[in-house]
């Protein structure tokens, strides 16, 4: 039960590092356009993932 409780602790640690880091990331400094309607101040996962080359899912 604890290792459990741990591996959950250390995937929302990594989930909120990891929307910190998109956060940072200006979309318009990688030549993403942004619309008027973004929910997102960064990067969305899915524009991280078409940066990198690889599939978002």
């Amino acid at each position: 039960m604890l290792e459990r409780t741990a591996e959950i602790d250390r995937r929302k640690e990594l989930g909120r590092f990891l929307r910190a880091m998109r956060e940072r990331v200006e979309p318009s400094r990688h030549g993403i356009r942004t619309g008027t309607r973004r929910r997102a101040s960064g990067l969305l996962r899915e524009e991280v993932a078409l940066l990198a080359g690889i599939s978002a899912t």
